[in-house]
């Protein structure tokens, strides 16, 4: 992707001062001159920041600013490992707030909508972005957080509220619940914004049903503000990403070399405006491509593909490498098959065994025929035939935040 004019400057303004206002990027970008950084092709020299960096800058190791300008702290959600604490200042704050505005008002959401915030809030990002943005747009936030389904399903209907934030697990979870009920026609729900985790086309397909919403892909970490740094369009043809606060950059996962545009490989991040903790040339791990050409809804900002997966989430069993939006795919062009799948790996006598547990309304003679369709397309297209075994509908965990989908019981 082409590094802007406006981009460039940002760059090159931040790097005048950074290895003295950041003790992580003077021992990152030690022996370097980043002053002497003129063009994407000396930026693109600069090493990578990775999530181990900033693990061993634990706990305040990534603070730019002196204590006073700090205003809160957020940490990433991780479950293992040392934690990864990011400082904002009030101007980080803002900065945030005025990305997620733009993502409602891209999604169509106004200040007359109530959004109904499901996700957590303290150190974890998510329900606290999702509230910056929905005050400065001036929409009512209304900060239920996860779980106590019943009191989410009341104040749903008795606030009217229009708009659904939510992880696309829990949102399912709500969408079956109101289903269950037949309270639909009760509520005002028109829109979703949904993230946190990567989703396949038919769980997307059953809640847009479900709920009679319209629903919107969300996109940020922790380490770069939060939620709110990208969304999709009316189009649905990708996430706006935007450019003005974030440089993005596509890289093939082994060399670390660029890949062109509409090539899939693992997004790097670069923050532009941002103080606490400033990040250049962050690997995220995830799996997409920057999507060539400008958007049919007119936003000129850059737009990347709707997540594959991640660098980390891949798996082997015999010899076959896959990742879970592969195991999606095959269960979104099966007959039968609905939106919730799970994969478990076992080692029996030495020998590796792969289920997948599906949920299918169909019972016997058809359940049977889906099991085998499931299995021949799971083998042509990732190498490998799987034990696949129909459950019915509910049977598999429902989450109210993400979904575990993978289970390897061999290490």
């Amino acid at each position: 992707m082409q590094m802007t004019d406006e981009q460039l400057d940002l760059i090159k303004n931040q790097f005048r001062t950074l290895k003295d206002r950041s003790a992580f990027y003077a021992k990152k970008f030690e022996g370097i001159d980043i002053t002497d950084v003129s063009s994407q092709a000396d930026f693109e020299k600069l090493p990578f920041s990775e999530k181990d960096d900033l693990r061993a800058a634990y706990p305040l190791g990534l603070q730019a600013v002196p204590d006073e300008e700090i205003v809160r702290i957020h940490s990433s959600s991780g479950t293992t490992g040392t934690p990864v604490i990011i400082p904002y200042t009030r101007k980080d704050v803002e900065d945030w707030a005025i990305q997620f505005a733009r993502c409602y008002e891209l999604a169509g959401i106004t200040a007359k909508d109530r959004i109904h915030i499901t996700p957590g809030y303290g150190l974890w990002t998510a329900g606290i972005g999702f509230q910056l943005g929905a005050e400065l747009l001036g929409a009512m936030a209304i900060p239920m957080g996860p779980g106590n389904t019943e009191k989410q399903l009341k104040m749903m209907e008795d606030l009217k509220s229009t708009v659904l934030a939510a992880t696309s697990s829990y949102a399912l979870l709500l969408a079956e619940e109101i289903e269950q009920r037949g309270i639909r026609d009760r509520l005002y729900l028109k829109k979703g914004i949904i993230g946190s985790e990567r989703w396949g086309e038919k769980m997307r397909n059953r809640i847009q049903n479900e709920l009679g919403i319209e629903i919107y892909d969300i996109y940020g970490l922790t380490e770069i503000y939060g939620p709110g740094i990208g969304i999709s369009c009316d189009e649905h043809a990708g996430m706006h990403v935007w450019a003005d606060y974030i440089y993005i950059e596509v890289v093939d996962p082994d060399t670390g070399a660029p890949v062109p545009d509409g090539e899939v490989g693992e997004l790097v991040l670069t923050t532009l405006r941002k103080e606490g903790a400033p990040l250049i040339r962050y690997r995220t791990h995830d799996l997409t491509r920057i999507i060539p050409g400008d958007c049919a809804c007119g936003c000129r900002h850059p737009r990347i593909d709707t997540l594959v997966g991640r660098t980390d989430d891949m798996f082997k069993v015999k010899g076959c490498n896959m990742f879970p939006a592969q195991v999606e795919e095959v269960i979104k062009i099966t007959s039968g098959t609905s939106s919730e799948y799970q994969v478990m790996i076992e080692n029996i006598s030495g020998k590796d065994i792969l289920t997948v547990l599906f949920e299918t309304p169909l019972e016997g003679e058809e359940k049977a025929r889906c099991e085998e369709e499931l299995a021949t397309i799971f083998k042509a297209k990732l190498g490998c035939t799987p034990d696949a075994k129909g459950v019915p509908m509910g049977e598999l965990p429902r989450s109210e935040k993400k979904t575990k989908r993978i289970f390897d019981s061999r290490y």
